[in-house]
């Protein structure tokens, strides 16, 4: 049986996240502690005793979940699973910061301030209601994609995030987005989901940002990690510092391609997944991508306990 790691993404987020595994683990508790030191305010407080609305604010979701999915590690850690139990890690879009991080490449303190400045740029990239996202349901990329490009007009429409081979998730300007949700449907989708979401990410209007990002990510320490990273936006290994620093910057604004990196990582060898945070939603794209694979949660104490119980 060969393992890999992943790191959930933006939408995971609830309220109590993470707290059960700081009471039961203190290895857990000092990863909050620092994302709270790195950031100057009391994040974790907002994770376990906070509003929904405010936690899923980009800016404080992006490191709120990188926060839990370090702790869920930390934990596994204490009860003797190390990142080298990994023949990979990889993260969807913010995820992939989780993923470095766990795998010893960005110190926790620089990624929580990596992904507050991250989420702060894509926020103010697009002004609010003139992006959005939807996610289509039934068509597959190359459809989408020609959906997307019927759609633009000459507005931003692009093939945002390639999550399993059932649904496909377009980015760009809100009318571009909402003709696509239409042109879709009448394309054969089964369904055409408008997203809540407050911009439109993984697309070229997020260009602004990735621009903050580069000049971000060239003042942060980044080394090889324990182990190496399937990149979002290649879709393959990489474990070159200088390479990561690159396609964090091209993450921005290119597509997740999350079906591609999961069939890679089976294609060297993967068998099982460990889906290392909040909530459960790659392990359920995953089942999507190839039924022969197998996933399990590691995101509370009882997760822990079950996994290094055997």
């Amino acid at each position: 049986m060969t393992i890999a790691f992943v790191f959930p993404g933006q939408g995971a987020q609830t309220i109590g996240m993470g707290k059960a595994l700081a009471e039961a683990y203190p290895a857990a508790k000092a990863v909050f502690d620092e994302v709270d030191a790195a950031l100057g305010e009391a994040l974790s407080q907002l994770i376990w005793e906070g509003d929904i609305e405010t936690l899923t604010l980009t800016q404080n979701a992006q490191p709120a979940l990188m926060a839990t999915s370090l702790a869920a590690m930390r934990a596994l850690e204490a009860e003797g699973v190390s990142i080298d139990k990994a023949a990979f890690v990889a993260g969807h879009s913010l995820g992939e910061y989780s993923a470095l991080a766990a795998a010893g490449a960005i110190s926790v303190a620089d990624t929580a301030r990596l992904l507050r400045t991250r989420g702060q740029a894509m926020q103010s990239a697009v002004p609010v209601g003139e992006g959005a996202m939807a996610a289509i349901l039934g068509l597959d990329l190359e459809a989408v994609r020609a959906v997307a490009e019927d759609a633009a007009q000459g507005e931003v429409c692009q093939a945002a995030n390639d999550n399993d081979p059932t649904q496909v998730v377009v980015s760009g300007a809100k009318a571009a987005v909402e003709r696509a949700a239409e042109i879709a449907k009448e394309k054969g989708a089964k369904r055409a989901v408008m997203l809540p979401v407050s911009a439109p990410f993984h697309c070229a209007l997020m260009q602004p940002a990735a621009d903050v990002m580069a000049e971000a990510l060239a003042d942060v320490a980044i080394t090889s990690p324990a182990v190496p990273l399937i990149a979002n936006v290649r879709a393959d290994a990489v474990t070159d510092p200088d390479e990561i620093r690159k396609l964090l910057v091209e993450q921005v604004t290119g597509s997740v391609r999350w079906r591609e990196s999961v069939q890679s990582m089976a294609a060297k060898g993967v068998t099982e997944f460990w889906e290392i945070g909040a909530g459960k939603a790659l392990s359920g794209m995953i089942r999507k991508i190839d039924r022969n694979l197998t996933s399990r949660q590691v995101g509370t104490a009882e997760d822990v306990a079950a996994i290094t119980a055997g």
